[in-house]
């Protein structure tokens, strides 16, 4: 295979594997080493029946295919990873090859959990647009009126000459400032980002840190980090408050949890679409608790603003945290049941770097 043919390949969101007449593997495309979790210099010569598997039939389907030169196609296939022990839910297609110097079968596997989470990520994407013009619009409606009331109290104050009623316009004031630094913590960020080349386990760490300083002792941090993860273009500062706000609200939810614990993982993904936008190498920061869980009534509503699973909760920390996430080109995911809540961060490399050469221009 020459440079050209794999370069596609491995440009390819479909699963590729191409295996012999033997049935060993013979090719991965990058694609299939993420969804199969392994690599190809690993699986090259294993029994593809050792990598993947599909009940009793399959080896005498992919025999069959291979001596009939017939193709076939399975909707939603449920195949085991053999790595892993996953199951995943595909649409898969063999169809044999035969040229003169190979002879075997190129599988293509289509992950329909990866299709509902596209087509998931781009309606969340779409929400948190509108929401975001819709909370630019409110802010707008709330702060005129704001700063007319609070110089109204200013002016009032300097005409009353009893310290009682001063008293009065002061509340009135102090509240007014109140709401006005609300409205700001809605909007999210004030400030463009601030490019820089980051090591995002040294960002990871700085967090933990933090918490572990305000709750000593309360919550077992383990670590599950990929040293081999290229450093990231984004804004440090920005990423570590993104990151607090969601592993604080872990910490908050795990107060009547015995052996509280969180863990941090980093892993390189490659060809990660996100939204509309297909990324050639994406990182991926998870942070998860071993708590109750979030409601199923709040899963869907957890990035609004003013949503909050805690009487005393404000309901801003977690959509700040997407906020700033997407201000990098990037996502945060949340999957919860009871013992587990998962909060994924999605980050793509080239993503700080193409607004750094933009600002530049």
């Amino acid at each position: 295979m020459d440079a050209l043919q794999q370069h596609i390949l491995d440009h390819q969101a479909t699963a590729v594997v191409l295996v012999d007449h033997e049935l060993c593997v013979s090719y991965l495309n990058q694609s299939a080493e993420f969804l199969l979790a392994t690599s190809m210099t690993r699986s090259r010569g294993d029994p593809v029946l050792s990598v993947i598997r599909d009940g009793d039939e399959f080896p005498a389907q992919l025999t069959d295919a291979l001596s009939l030169e017939q193709s076939f196609t399975k909707r939603q296939a449920e195949l085991t990873v053999a790595a892993t022990g996953q199951t995943l839910a595909v649409d898969l297609t063999v169809t044999p090859v035969s040229i003169p110097e190979f002879r075997g079968l190129l599988m293509e596997l289509q992950p329909l959990d990866r299709l509902l989470r596209i087509n998931k990520e781009a309606a969340q994407l779409t929400v948190q647009q509108t929401t975001r013009d819709l909370v630019r619009g409110l802010a707008h409606e709330i702060k005129n009126p704001l700063g007319g009331i609070r110089g109204a109290a200013q002016l009032l104050s300097r005409e009353l000459e009893a310290p009682g009623l001063q008293d009065y316009t002061n509340v009135i004031i102090e509240e007014a400032d109140r709401l006005r630094n609300l409205v700001d913590r809605m909007l999210g960020p004030n400030r463009m980002p601030q490019w820089s080349s980051v090591n995002v386990h040294l960002v990871l760490e700085r967090v933990r840190t933090l918490l572990e300083a305000e709750h000593p002792g309360r919550v077992q941090f383990e670590r599950d980090y990929d040293p081999s993860i290229p450093e990231l273009v984004c804004d440090h500062e920005q990423l570590v408050q993104a990151l607090l706000n969601v592993m604080r609200n872990a910490v908050q939810a795990l107060e009547d949890t015995p052996d509280a614990r969180i863990t941090l993982r980093s892993r390189a993904v490659r060809q990660f679409t996100i939204g509309s936008a297909r990324h050639r190498l994406v990182i991926r920061l998870d942070v998860v608790d071993n708590g109750p869980g979030v409601p199923a009534e709040l899963q869907e509503r957890l990035f609004y603003p003013m949503i909050s699973g805690r009487p005393e909760g404000t309901g801003l920390g977690l959509s700040i945290a997407q906020s700033i996430i997407s201000q990098h080109g990037g996502l945060i995911e949340c999957a919860s049941q009871p013992g587990e809540t998962r909060f994924t961060f999605l980050l793509p490399l080239e993503a700080g770097i193409t607004e750094a050469v933009d600002e530049a221009k």
